[in-house]
């Protein structure tokens, strides 16, 4: 299964350019068969830019997640210690292999509406296969 993410687009460039290797999240996912992250780049930008393959989802305390990741964070410490300010357990996503879309693409294209979600969006099967076969008919 994949997830749609919106992610900032200093964020997702990082993640693109292979700069950034964990996306963090203060939840993780209730579906562990989510194996591809897509990549929603949030405003200005507004689009879909790419998506990355799972390696492993990380879940510890903040303090410990940190002392983990923090080579390959693609953040500094004082953004982390305040996006888990008062929470007891922080989420990992280790980056794998990238995909960058040649050309961003709009939600629609997607066909799962016109809103990003606010944190993430499980995308099935089905829904992907009927975007990639729309895909190849362009």
């Amino acid at each position: 299964m994949k997830v749609l993410l919106s992610i900032k687009p200093e964020y997702a460039r990082k993640i693109l350019s292979g700069e950034k290797k964990f996306e963090f999240r203060k939840v993780g996912f209730n579906d562990s068969s989510v194996s591809t992250v897509i990549i929603y780049a949030t405003k200005p930008i507004g689009k879909l830019v790419g998506e990355f393959e799972i390696l492993r989802i990380l879940i510890d305390s903040p303090s410990k997640i940190w002392e983990r990741t923090k080579r390959h964070a693609g953040i500094d410490r004082h953004f982390f210690d305040s996006y888990y300010h008062g929470k007891e357990q922080a989420v990992a996503i280790a980056v794998g292999e990238v995909k960058q879309y040649a050309e961003p693409k709009c939600l629609s294209e997607l066909g799962v509406g016109t809103t990003p979600p606010q944190s993430f969006r499980y995308i099935k099967s089905d829904e992907f296969a009927r975007y990639k076969q729309r895909e190849l008919e362009v």
